[in-house]
């Protein structure tokens, strides 16, 4: 059975399923065939948004990666 290919956003290259990064959100599809892409496209989608837009979303998601890296912290000086 083929695998359905899919085609990078950022740099147009081709991809089986299975490989790269596919994000979906509110009815929007992206293909990345590599975390470089990913990345570089991310870079751009916050240089390029609205300060207003971003920026509570940007600052929970933040949140949440402190207190996942603390909570991490804590855990491994229990263990020590």
């Amino acid at each position: 059975m083929a695998k359905r290919l899919y085609e990078c956003v950022v740099c147009g290259r081709k991809f089986p399923e299975g490989q790269g990064i596919v994000i979906a959100k509110g009815g929007l599809v992206l293909h990345f065939h590599s975390s470089r892409c990913a990345a570089k496209f991310l870079k751009r989608l916050i240089e390029n948004a609205d300060d207003q837009c971003i920026l509570k979303a940007a600052r929970e998601t933040l949140n949440e990666f402190r207190e996942a890296i603390e909570a991490k912290r804590k855990a491994s000086r229990k263990v020590i």
